[in-house]
């Protein structure tokens, strides 16, 4: 096949879904680029595209009504289950840094649902904790989201939703082994 013959061949459909341009993907990156990975780059992208979906979802359906983001929501959620929490343990448990925990912690304060106090047991750490009224707002949007969390994964058997738990589990708790670059 000449390299005309392989170009016409590979040519880009005028309208691809996220499935066929995997499909595309595959195809090109094993035939021009030598890929020999090709599903593991499918994997890859459909779990980083699955995340994405429902995360925008559960952002613009439940909490930028509320004048919030996905972010605050995952601080305010830890806060409430963990809390009160440093903010070092609040950045490992939401995946965050500390800069952004601590920026998002400013703006939280400054929305009345969050306060800050210094550590009793180290005063140059600082205890996050959620005030009365932050108790009760992430009560309720947790109850919301809990229901569209529902919605979402009844799609799959609950038999389906534990082995999906489980292998996400093992992609995550492998990652040892090899050099990998991020938050915990």
């Amino acid at each position: 096949m000449t390299a005309d013959e392989v170009s016409a061949s590979l040519e880009v459909p005028d309208r691809l879904n996220f499935w066929s341009f995997i499909e595309l993907a595959n195809r090109r990156l094993s035939t021009e680029y030598g890929s020999t990975h090709e599903l593991a780059t499918q994997v890859l992208l459909t779990l980083n595209r699955a995340s994405n979906v429902v995360t925008y979802d559960l952002e613009s359906s439940i909490h930028r009504p509320r004048g919030l983001s996905w972010s605050a929501f995952r601080l305010m959620f830890v806060t409430w289950l963990a809390g009160p929490v440093d903010a070092k343990t609040a950045a490992k448990l939401t995946g965050m840094s500390r800069a952004a925990v601590s920026n998002l912690t400013k703006t939280l304060i400054g929305g009345g649902l969050m306060e800050r106090k210094a550590d009793e047991r180290d005063g140059r750490s600082v205890q996050l904790s959620l005030t009365d009224r932050g108790h009760s707002e992430i009560g309720e949007i947790y109850r919301e989201q809990n229901e569209r969390e529902y919605a979402w994964a009844s799609v799959l058997t609950e038999p389906e939703q534990r082995i999906l738990v489980m292998l996400l589990d093992k992609l995550i708790t492998n990652r040892d082994q090899f050099d990998v670059r991020g938050r915990n």
